[in-house]
């Protein structure tokens, strides 16, 4: 017995070292990977000295400073779009139930994968899509699909639409999460009552005592979503140009060219790609800087308005017009996967057919289930490590409290387009051909922060006078780990598992990378599908990766409900 408490005391003080580990060295190694092939040494093609012969090749391609722009502005405009309508939404409706509503009808799409997401959004906007149908002929005159050019436009437009309607569920999630924690929630409400009751509109007691002690607690979140915006591949892959398109698009595909030599202007491309990812951090950090430095006056000049009945019109249009593009969208591609004639401009097709599910069910068996067994072994990984870890906290404290809230984020806020690449490149040169076990490791790097952010205020808010009694009482660490501490926290595990599942479900470009093309799930088909297959069989596979995480969620609340039925 005390052999086995010792046993698990040790594997417990040893998880967050494992954890660090399992962040830090592939991040690391991944870069260090990528930065010696961008300076020339890539010793399988022969290439030993090191040289700037890479760049030379990348400052030579047509079109970079295009790509590197669309890039930078797409992601920019994109997570600034979303955190103002967030900020906006919470004003008009903080004191107001319709928040809640608004986050019951926003939760859901949280858990749709990107792609998925690019895919509707493509449903929507294309110029057969269900924004031309709805005002067509009536409005519009359109007997025949526009001419325009969404998506694949060259300005980026539909990449900034659909990384703000990915984005925004996200922020406003976060800030909710945030408002949520009892002393923090119940302080600024009070705060925004007595701003009330001093005669300011709700917008300016909003902007002026609640928003200032709100954004310090986005500033990572939002952090992260412009970090993977920059760099993102699945939506600029699906809705944006082709020629040139995004930076990190060009760069997967030197990657994947069979020219191995473009290997050496891709990790180039990856150092660029890092730059350019930290000049928008860096920017977004003086921006929030210049806010603060300008608004300082209005915050204590006593003025109760500033237009906030305008302002929430605005919003209330604005929050409509979301809903219903995002509700819209996903009409459209349901409509698309039984859809058989459909002449345009009817809203609804001519013909209802299942032979697109049929035919898509027949091929999609092997995608299906690599999809789910990479989903269950990175998330079951994540869960008891993310456990092992918060139990840790238990005896260490701060150590691993600075470990979640910095090392964490790392693969979240380093493009992932660099360090895959290296970490790919790492795995070759250790011959390692277990394109399964590499896929998994993978999806554990982006799976492991989100289990860990989604258990860890549960598990630091269990009431530790339950472990104290059961002490007392002679139980082991082990048995108040497994037997009490545990099945008290169920069901925050299993919405945290469903989070992983979601997660590892939406990953396109570390399947690729990692799996090196074996490894095919129903996210790499369904981008695949995307661009040049089938519009109905895509949509298929867009709404069978879209179903995969809800389900996930669906038994996460219905498992506690079973389990704990005779319970008062």
């Amino acid at each position: 017995m005390m052999t086995s408490t010792s046993g698990f005391t040790t594997l417990v003080r040893s998880s967050p070292y494992l954890m660090m580990a399992l962040l830090v060295i592939p991040v690391l190694g991944g870069l260090i990977a990528v930065i010696l092939p961008a300076f020339g040494w890539f010793p399988v093609l022969g290439h030993t000295q090191f040289s700037v012969a890479g760049f030379v090749d990348l400052w030579q391609t047509p079109g970079l400073g295009y790509m590197a722009l669309l890039s930078v502005s797409t992601s920019f405009i994109s997570t600034l779009l979303a955190f103002v309508i967030t900020i906006l939404i919470l004003g008009s409706y903080f004191t107001s139930p319709w928040l809640g509503y608004i986050q019951r009808l926003l939760g859901p799409i949280l858990v749709i994968p990107h792609a998925a997401a690019a895919i509707a959004i493509g449903f929507l906007i294309t110029p057969s899509g269900m924004l031309s149908r709805i005002v067509s002929p009536w409005l519009s005159g359109w007997d025949a699909p526009p001419d325009w050019l969404y998506p694949h436009d060259a300005m980026g437009l539909s990449i900034i639409i659909g990384l703000t309607l990915k984005e925004l569920p996200f922020l406003l999630l976060m800030a909710l999460g945030v408002l949520a924690q009892p002393e923090l929630g119940h302080t600024l409400r009070a705060q925004h009552r007595v701003a009330l009751s001093l005669g300011y509109c709700p917008m300016t007691a909003f902007f002026k005592v609640v928003l200032p002690s709100l954004y310090p607690f986005l500033r990572l979140p939002i952090l992260a979503v412009l970090a993977y915006a920059s760099a993102s591949v699945e939506i600029p892959l699906i809705l944006g140009p082709n020629s040139p398109p995004t930076l990190a698009v060009a760069i997967m595909q030197w990657f994947h060219d069979v020219d191995l030599s473009l290997r050496i202007k891709a990790s180039a491309g990856a150092i660029l790609q890092i730059v350019l990812t930290l000049l928008l951090l860096l920017s977004w950090w003086l921006l929030e800087k210049l806010i603060k430095k300008a608004s300082q006056t209005m915050l204590i000049n006593g003025q109760r308005e500033y237009g906030g009945a305008i302002m929430q019109n605005i919003t209330h249009v604005l929050t409509v017009v979301i809903i219903s593009a995002i509700g819209l969208a996903l009409i459209g591609m349901m409509l698309w996967s039984v859809a058989g004639f459909w002449h345009f401009p009817t809203v609804l097709p001519q013909q209802f057919v299942s032979l697109h599910w049929q035919s898509a069910l027949q091929q999609m068996h092997t995608p299906l289930l690599d999809t789910v067994l990479i989903g269950v072994c990175a998330t079951s990984l994540a869960i008891i490590l993310t456990l092992f870890t918060l139990e840790a906290e238990q005896y260490t404290g701060k150590m691993v409290s600075r470990l979640s809230s910095v090392i964490i984020y790392l693969p979240l806020l380093i493009p992932s387009i660099a360090f895959l690449f290296g970490l790919v490149w790492l795995l070759e040169q250790i011959n390692s051909h277990h394109s399964f076990i590499n896929v998994v490791l993978a999806h554990l790097l982006f799976v492991l922060p989100y289990v860990f952010l989604s258990l860890s205020s549960s598990y630091r808010r269990l009431d530790p006078r339950f472990s104290t009694v059961a002490a007392s009482l002679g139980a082991s660490e082990a048995k108040i780990f497994w037997q009490i501490k545990l099945p008290m926290l169920l069901a925050p595990i299993l919405i945290a598992c469903a989070l992983g599942l979601a997660i590892s479900f939406s990953q396109y470009l570390p399947t690729l990378l990692a799996g090196g093309g074996r490894i095919n799930t129903i996210t790499t088909e369904a981008v695949s599908l995307a661009n040049g297959g089938s519009r109905r069989t895509s949509a298929v596979y867009a709404l069978v990766q879209m179903a995969l995480p809800a389900l996930g969620f669906l038994l996460a609340w219905l498992l506690p409900k079973m389990l704990f039925r005779h319970r008062e």
